[in-house]
């Protein structure tokens, strides 16, 4: 294992590697009820590859890159090495030379959640936890529920009981104990937090946990390694959904490892994609704020970014200005589109939070924060079938023809 230490977002403390520790000591004392998450901390790996590695889902890669001893706590289900698409039928479409997806619809629970699922299931079985508990929308405890049951651990998962019904048949088919909280996703992470301390649980909750972030990094080590691949250079910008801040924060730490490990030349542009009722992140970032200011009104198809106060707003920010980057606000008919317009031209089926970049893509051009000759890469995060109806809302089924050909050719206006 590359040795590692903890770093806060916030202050810069240090703190050696302990079981225990999620939050920075003297940052984590600002705390608010309900708001975003001080003393977040970050893991800093010592040492990094100098080379290239040719599987980037092989025990190898993840003890090189991640902070785990070896494979042995590993969840058994492979996680990662998802398809990076030429999207060349969506870069005409959207009016852009150089377009790629990155198709985390292929992880095992359907979404990029399983990245930060299977690390902090393994650092759990490693300091000996036999529960994990978190707080999720859907994707995160239903790839809480998957990691778990690869690793034979005990997962309970907090969630609204508005979340979309196919996700919360994953959670329980998996084995996990569902608890349905009758309120928000703010609300299912705070009783999160409180069983978590009666109890003893192994928090995953996001941000809180820094081996969420770090799982998710894995993220940018694959589209950086598939491009090189084929012989491009890394991207200029990746854009990517986002609720609580977490997954763009950790594409952020993947590309920095990569450019320290004298990798990849520079990092990309990152830009958070929100839905507009549900714009924290992306709202700061436009109007230059230092802090996020709560949604409390936070509403929208895409459940998944559906959050009022993003949970790592304060990394999240620092990160997307770092790397010059931007946010982006799209409507909710313009997710809702892109389902389709993704689909069609690619292939992939994403559910409303994952097409979300589709329509963020185009929200930046229009901004002229993207170059329309740019490499441009979209972190396409959640699978389709996680919520079928928000996706039937965009077609219209044709009526039922009698058995013959005779209706055939009425029906294609033959006749």
């Amino acid at each position: 294992m590359t040795a590692f230490h903890f770093c806060c977002v916030e202050c810069g403390a240090i703190y050696a590697e302990d079981p225990g520790r999620l939050l920075c000591d003297t940052c984590s004392q600002l705390q608010e009820g309900g708001g975003t998450t001080r003393g977040v901390l970050e893991v800093v790996l010592e040492e990094l590859p100098d080379r290239w590695l040719d599987d980037y889902s092989s025990p190898e890669f993840l003890s090189s890159f991640l902070p785990i001893p070896d494979g042995s706590h590993l969840p058994r289900v492979p996680v990662g090495n998802t398809p990076l698409l030429k999207a060349d039928r969506l870069a005409a479409a959207i009016g852009v030379k150089n377009l790629w997806v990155k198709d985390d619809t292929r992880n095992p629970s359907g979404s990029t959640k399983d990245r930060a699922s299977q690390l902090v299931v393994a650092k759990a079985g490693e300091y000996g936890f036999e529960t994990i508990a978190a707080a999720s929308t859907g994707n995160a405890a239903t790839a809480l529920a998957a990691m778990a049951a690869s690793a034979g651990v005990r997962a309970i998962a907090f969630v609204p009981a508005s979340a979309p019904e196919a996700k919360l048949v994953q959670i329980q088919i998996y084995g996990a104990r569902l608890v349905l909280v009758d309120g928000s996703y703010d609300d299912a992470f705070e009783l999160c937090l409180n069983a978590c301390d009666e109890y003893g649980w192994y928090n995953r909750n996001t941000a809180l946990n820094p081996f969420t972030t770090e799982g998710k990094k894995t993220l940018a080590l694959e589209i950086a390694h598939q491009l090189h691949a084929s012989g491009v250079e890394g991207p200029d910008v990746v854009l990517v959904p986002t609720g609580d801040g977490v997954i763009i924060s950790g594409v952020a730490r993947g590309f920095d490892d990569l450019v320290r490990a004298g990798l990849l030349g520079r990092a990309p542009r990152l830009i958070a994609v929100q839905p507009e009722r549900s714009s924290a992140i992306a709202t700061a970032l436009r109007e230059g704020r230092e802090s996020v200011e709560a949604d409390e009104h936070a509403d929208s198809v895409a459940d998944s970014l559906n959050v009022s106060m993003p949970r790592n707003s304060i990394q999240c920010l620092k990160y997307v200005r770092s790397s010059g980057g931007a946010g982006v606000v799209v409507a909710e008919d313009d997710i809702l589109e892109s389902i389709s317009l993704l689909a069609h031209t690619t292939g992939v089926f994403a559910e409303p939070a994952g097409a979300a970049a589709v329509a963020g893509l185009k929200q930046a051009l229009s901004e002229g924060l993207v170059d329309r000759d740019e490499r441009v890469v979209l972190a396409v995060t959640g699978s389709g079938l996680k919520d079928v109806a928000s996706a039937a809302r965009t077609v219209t089924r044709p009526a039922a023809i009698e058995p013959t050909l005779e209706a055939v050719r009425k029906m294609l206006g033959e006749v």
